[in-house]
């Protein structure tokens, strides 16, 4: 009885540890900072030239996490900024976040499910002096979906993943801050 009791546990624990899993964050700067209007000093919209130097095409196996085997590639190819330009393959399953709200500060949505295997769609995003700002696309048979990629998402068949390595001065230090509006 001991034995069947242990199993029904262990099997109940494996369940729950496998199947999606949602919680949300409060990705606050500072209550000050998140109550500050829009400055006139920030353009609505700005330009940053830049030309690629190199184009890295990355090639994933079975398994890898996708997110931390583009962080290691981006450091041992001396990548700076580049412009992620693509993303191409499937994955086994998958952790994203995405926003989940319309006023500051802002909250994030981590959705992790990882025993769904998906399409990998699309990637895009930028590499920003040396950090990795992933964004995906993926598809099962019946939606679309993504958002941030997060640690968690492993490789089922291959995945590829496109690069454009810019000049280093290529200055994208402010596309992702929040805080430069």
């Amino acid at each position: 009885m001991r034995i069947a009791a242990g199993l029904l546990l262990a099997t109940l624990w494996l369940t729950a540890a496998t199947q999606r899993s949602q919680r949300e964050v409060v990705n606050a700067t500072t209550p000050e900072e998140d109550a500050r209007p829009n400055s006139d000093r920030v353009p609505e919209v700005y330009a940053i030239p830049a030309r690629f130097e190199r184009v890295v095409i990355l090639r994933f196996k079975y398994q890898t996490d996708l997110l931390t085997g583009l962080e290691r590639m981006v450091k041992e190819q001396g990548i700076r900024n580049a412009v992620i330009l693509a993303g191409a393959g499937s994955v086994r399953g998958y952790h994203v976040h995405v926003v989940s709200n319309r006023t500051f500060p802002s909250r994030n949505l981590y959705v992790r499910d990882p025993t769904a295997p998906a399409d990998l769609v699309s990637m895009n995003g930028y590499v920003i002096q040396g950090r990795v700002h992933a964004h995906v696309t993926l598809a099962d048979g019946q939606k679309a979906f993504g958002g941030h990629l997060e640690r968690g998402t492993e490789v089922f068949t291959f995945a590829v993943v496109t690069l454009g390595v810019l000049e280093d001065s290529a200055d994208l230090s402010r596309v992702d801050d929040k805080t430069y509006r």
